[in-house]
């Protein structure tokens, strides 16, 4: 059994010629003091007997070009009026982020943008204006601003942005979040991405964990460095050719390795060994996070680095950029989240203090909303509402009688087509796992309107309720018993893969040793090895994938990318695939339909023929679609896509028949496609009638 872990402050340093604020009262001071607390609560040390000291009470002090907060247990130091975060002073560090770096290089909120049509700018978030919220013995909030107007066109973001930080008392960490505003009259723009970064010190923090089984002794930033790597494919992926540790030699590193679903990326960060100390990113709700909570989003790598992810176009692409228009008035509230600190005595293990870095994010989770944020635009608990109901299936081919909708995700989104949730990236989205029966419950939901979205795992296409779901203050709204038929017009006569947005229970195979990341050797994320898009040719130097049903496994028999396939002389060629089954029996005045659920999709094509490889025009094409990027960034899946081919029962013979699927665009080694699941159906039931509508829009 562990032992729950603790945290001490040292003194603070001198602050000579600063003034020091709280509850209003101002006084000079040389040297506030400090000293060692046992702290309990999120703080805890581990109780030796004794009496305990009380929490000491929240202070501000403010300096020309710094304001800090301490708490006894942290000090946060940010620059005025930038609030950029310069410092973090704990457990007798005297600071977290490093200090190799300049002050504006160590925590920071940061976004990429441009204008419409324009290029990309890459923007660290300065204020130009300061001012103390709240300031008491419990907490101090600091409200860093940076207004705009017409003046600053093309140089920064149309936006007004007040960033956040606050302090508790007992806190052994502190809280950050922002409001991003966009009046009507002002000019549009896109954004590709916005987060928080913190850089910690080399020197410290080298061994990272973001799950039970992702975590390990990391690369140092100098290892990525000309003449101790290598570089690979793109800029992001090298192999450590000379790292300072050697035992990382001949290993890749690669950021997007360490991505995570929004709803996995609740906790990551950092341990320090000497002394043992945690650095804990914590995201205690997904709402104010785009695109649902299958999104993947980057969360610690190389640096060390730790990022806070509100909204980005990895694994998806320009489907995912939020465009704000001319004349479109828009706020949103990023946050907040929880950075926390813990640490451990000597002699205990410092990976206890991954669990108990977990620990802390369930106690977050459970404090959502968080009733201390002062912004008015961050609606507590009792202004919200809440959400339930049961979700059921109709599918007849299964079954006669109703199916429960076991771990259907559901959610609500603003209102949108059916599955417009997963490039919703403007406003708030709040998602439940429904139980084994099928009920769900939905709770703390802003108010505003939503439409009600779910998919099931192991069932076909994506469900919305049409009706307009209004969330007022204090609702407590019981939906009763909702009911989604998935696309089916007749019987399955064969099926490949399993209907769940992934592509991870097809063949993935083992990297090529020279690209090895240790840390997935053996390990059930099989997919997040660098460089298995290679691994298609070596399987199949010559000719292409063919599966047979009734004979083929899709476990190991169906590569888990339709990738292009490497020439000897380096050049990529389109692939086509077969799928060979027999028919006995062939209603040629009937229709048969097949059914193609993409996984991911990176600037590709899918083309459909039927028994005639060479037929100059396909029965069904795709056109151009997706910008995934998932087969470089070692993801299994990106957006969603689902396709319903109409085949016409002429175009099948009674004995062998072939369907062949075909990406011919082949410019670059990452083109491709991940299916998801292929379905063919036999003529519709007697009386059937066409399936709502469920394709990716």
């Amino acid at each position: 059994m562990w032992k729950r872990l603790h945290s001490f402050a040292g003194s603070l340093r001198d602050f000579g010629g600063c003034t020091r604020h709280n509850n209003g009262a101002s006084s000079s001071c040389q040297n506030p003091g400090g000293g060692d607390l046992d702290r309990g609560q999120r703080a805890s040390r581990v109780n030796k007997g004794g009496p305990t000291m009380p929490f000491q009470a929240v202070r501000l002090y403010i300096q020309d070009h710094h304001v800090v907060m301490d708490n006894g247990i942290v000090q946060v130091t940010l620059s005025k009026p930038a609030g950029i975060v310069t410092g973090i002073r704990y457990d007798g560090i005297d600071n977290l982020l490093e200090v190799l770096n300049r002050e504006t290089n160590r925590g920071y909120w940061d976004l990429h943008w441009n204008p419409p049509g324009g290029n990309g700018i890459f923007d660290v978030i300065s204020g130009t204006s300061f001012r103390v919220v709240v300031e008491n013995d419990e907490q101090v909030e600091l409200s860093f601003t940076r207004m705009w107007d017409s003046s600053l066109e093309g140089k920064y973001i149309p936006l007004n942005i007040d960033k956040r930080f606050i302090l508790l008392r007992g806190s052994s960490g502190f809280y950050s979040y922002a409001i991003y505003e966009h009046l009507q009259e002002w000019p549009g723009f896109d954004i590709g991405e916005t987060r928080i970064t913190f850089k910690l010190r080399k020197d410290k923090f080298q061994y990272m964990a973001i799950a039970d089984n992702r975590q390990r002794l990391m690369p140092l930033p100098d290892d990525r460095l000309p003449g101790r790597c290598q570089a690979l494919a793109y800029p992001e992926a090298v192999i450590l050719v000379n790292p300072k540790l050697p035992e990382l030699t001949g290993e890749v590193d690669d950021k997007y390795q360490y991505s995570c679903e929004n709803k996995d990326n609740q906790v990551h960060g950092w341990i320090c060994f000497k002394p043992p100390v945690g650095f804990w990113q914590i995201t205690p709700s997904d709402e104010f996070r785009t695109a649902g909570p299958l999104k993947q989003n980057l969360t610690s790598h190389v640096g060390p680095t730790t990022l806070a992810m509100f909204h980005s176009s990895h694994y998806a692409g320009k489907d995912l950029v939020l465009s704000i228009s001319p004349g479109e008035p828009w706020k949103k509230v990023f946050g907040p989240v929880f950075i926390y600190l813990n640490s451990a005595s000597n002699g205990e293990d410092p990976l206890f203090l991954w669990e108990d870095a977990k620990m802390q994010m369930m106690a977050e989770v459970q404090s959502w909303p968080y009733s201390f944020p002062a912004s008015e635009d961050f609606q507590k608990s009792e202004q919200r509402g809440n959400v339930c109901g049961r979700l059921l299936v109709k599918d007849r081919n299964i079954s006669d009688d109703y199916i429960l909708a076991s771990g259907a995700y559901v959610g609500l989104a603003p209102p949108g087509d059916v599955g417009s949730w997963q490039t919703e990236c403007k406003d708030y989205q709040f998602w439940t796992r429904a139980d084994e029966n099928g009920y769900f419950s939905i709770k703390n939901i802003r108010t505003g309107d939503y439409n009600l979205y779910a998919w099931v795992p192991g069932f076909l296409g994506d469900y919305r309720w049409d009706a307009i779901v209004n969330i007022i203050s204090g609702c407590d709204m019981d939906m009763g018993d909702l009911v989604y038929e998935p696309p089916r017009d007749g019987p399955t006569l064969w099926e490949i893969g399993i209907p769940d947005r992934s592509a991870a229970e097809f063949y993935i195979p083992g990297p090529d040793p020279k690209f090895m990341n240790n840390l997935y050797a053996n390990h059930p994320d099989r997919f997040r090895q660098y460089g298995l898009w290679g691994r298609y040719a070596d399987l199949y130097p010559d000719t292409d994938l063919v599966y047979t049903v009734g004979l083929s496994d899709y476990r190991k028999d169906w590569f888990f990318a339709q990738v292009v396939r490497r020439k000897d002389d380096d050049t990529q060629v389109g692939t086509t695939w077969q799928i060979k089954f027999k028919l006995d029996k062939v209603d040629r005045n009937s229709s048969y339909k097949l059914r193609v659920a993409i996984a991911s999709a990176t600037l590709a094509e899918l083309q459909v023929r039927v028994n005639d490889a060479k037929a100059q025009r396909p029965l069904f094409t795709s056109g151009l679609i997706g910008r995934d990027n998932a087969i470089a960034r070692h993801g299994i899946h990106g957006l969603y896509r689902l396709y319903n081919v109409n085949i016409p029962g002429a175009r099948l013979v009674e004995g062998e028949n072939t369907i062949f699927l075909t990406q011919p665009r082949c410019t670059s080694p990452f083109q491709g496609l991940m299916y998801d699941y292929i379905r063919l159906e036999g003529p519709p039931f007697s009386g059937s009638s066409n399936e709502a509508s469920s394709s990716f829009k």
